[in-house]
């Protein structure tokens, strides 16, 4: 990998200044790419002559990706080069970017997609590197700003995705994907240095490869159970391969030297309950978009349906992500003043409290966009916070690697509500016009359920350990060190 050739310090002070930014703008722009796909689905069989089983594989493809390579590219990073990694990961974002806008046929296209969610790992590792990086004052606000780009960029990806689908050919989509992820990754290559924080050791190929047969069998059956049947032959083999080979890798795992996940640091309460919490709240949090577009969308013959175009429905879903980026340094400020633990069970709380409204009443525009604001605000507060819990119980060396696994965490987390709200939905329908759709009641039982998750978040919260950082998370260089303090020298 190139490294950029020596500068004056002055040149340093202003890619410095533009670093956090930067990261965030890659932070965002994963998420976007995520989700601009999703507009495309209804018509994707018809554009690519394919099955709509094939075309949800252009979704499927992108989150198996996504499990299997944050861990192992968070564990890379710290071994190798955080910045190094960072850069590969959005090289092979934009490539994916490009093949799908010079291709339709959907094998390329799923394979494409699948390049893509290698992208998945940019906020762990731009996390990592805030805090090798930046000094003790600036990295809770920027940690914050961080997190919050997973909502922000899912609240732009789909009215982006919407209007460039409505005016242009769907390969522009991917062709302005391709162009902002070009864009990031110049511009991450010529801000962020590379951290001087490494954990040195061989790199657990078998582990890896443990991890990503486990998580691929795990997150296809739960992908695909609503599609293939719950009770089918597939996906309860997928289920017992999954437990199997998982229960293999974390006993070898126990027994490794140099694991490629710390298993006796994440069983300790510091960070295993916080991944915990990231996998409920991941839960919590997809309801609120994944149910909003459905509602909103539904036709008014159902008796509660506002029949939005794709276009309006993500302009609905804008103001979330608007909501995400501004309360991002007041849940900061939160977590210095109450500390982080607080500010994630305050956050999980908010985040049930907006379900609540979700039930009262959805069939008004306003309360259901004033229903799904008050989860992005809760949203906000628990992503934030999540990172700042792993970071203080965890080694420096091990940063890249324990957020990867947190984001794994709410990625699974995500994957189970989605199958969760799908088969609550199957269950109360009925039929419109012909067609069957989710009933009002079916809805409200999705956001019921998403806000008994949120309780039980807060309550995992609560029960994470306040106690200080532990020493060993104090190694030289590590957080508050002098490597920190002047390493982005006028940040």
């Amino acid at each position: 990998m190139m490294e950029p050739v020596p500068i004056s310090g002055e040149v340093w002070g202003l890619r410095a200044r533009l670093a956090v930014p930067v990261l965030a703008f890659g932070g965002t722009l994963m998420a976007v790419t995520q989700t601009v796909v999703v507009p495309l689905l209804p018509d994707l069989p018809r554009l690519t002559a394919s099955s709509p089983d094939a075309v949800s594989w252009l979704v499927t493809a992108t989150l198996l990706a996504g499990a299997v390579l944050t861990p192992v590219l968070g564990r890379a990073g710290d071994m190798y080069g955080k910045r190094r990694v960072l850069l590969l990961a959005l090289g092979l974002m934009t490539a994916g970017s490009v093949l799908c806008a010079l291709t339709s046929d959907i094998r390329l296209l799923i394979a494409a997609r699948a390049l893509q969610g290698a992208a998945a790992c940019v906020v762990p590792l731009s996390i990592s590197i805030l805090r090798d990086e930046l000094p003790p004052e600036r990295t809770g606000s920027a940690v914050a700003l961080m997190s919050s780009t997973v909502g922000i960029g899912a609240a732009l990806g789909l009215p982006l995705a919407a209007l460039i689908v409505q005016y242009a050919d769907w390969h522009a989509m991917f062709w302005a994907t391709a162009a902002l992820g070009a864009l990031g990754l110049g511009l991450a290559w010529w801000t962020v240095r590379e951290s001087p924080v490494r954990s040195p050791g061989r790199f657990d190929v078998l582990g890896a490869l443990g991890l990503a047969a486990g998580l691929v069998c795990l997150l296809l059956a739960v992908s695909q159970g609503g599609r293939w049947g719950w009770g089918s032959a597939p996906v309860l083999a997928l289920l017992a391969g999954a437990l199997a080979i998982l229960a293999v890798w974390w006993r070898t795992q126990w027994r490794t030297e140099q694991p490629l996940v710390d298993l006796r640091l994440a069983a300790g309460r510091s960070v295993a309950l916080p991944h915990v919490a990231a996998l409920l709240a991941g839960f919590a949090f997809y309801a609120n978009s994944l149910v909003t577009a459905q509602l909103v969308q539904a036709p008014a013959a159902g008796g509660y349906g506002l029949e939005l175009s794709i276009v309006a429905t993500g302009l609905c879903l804008l103001p979330n992500g608007m909501i995400m980026l501004a309360l991002s340094p007041v849940s900061a400020r939160v977590s210095t003043r109450r500390g982080p633990r607080i500010t994630l069970a305050a956050g999980a709380l908010v985040m049930a409290l907006g379900y609540g409204v979700r039930i009262a009443d959805s069939t008004e525009l306003w309360a259901v966009m004033l229903g799904a604001a008050v989860v992005s605000a809760g949203t906000t507060l628990a992503y934030s916070a999540l990172p700042t819990l792993i970071l203080r119980a965890v080694p420096i060396g091990q940063t890249g690697s324990a957020n990867g696994v947190n984001v794994l965490m709410r990625t699974i987390g995500q994957s189970v509500c989605s199958a969760a709200v799908a088969a609550v939905l199957v269950g109360h329908s009925t039929v419109v016009e012909g067609t069957p759709i989710p009933t009002l009641g079916g809805y409200q039982v999705a956001f019921a359920m998403a806000g008994a998750v949120a309780l039980v978040a807060c309550a995992a919260a609560l029960a994470i350990p306040s106690e200080a950082v532990p020493e060993e998370a104090r190694e030289p260089g590590g957080s508050g060190g002098p490597a920190q303090e002047t390493a982005l020298e006028g940040t």
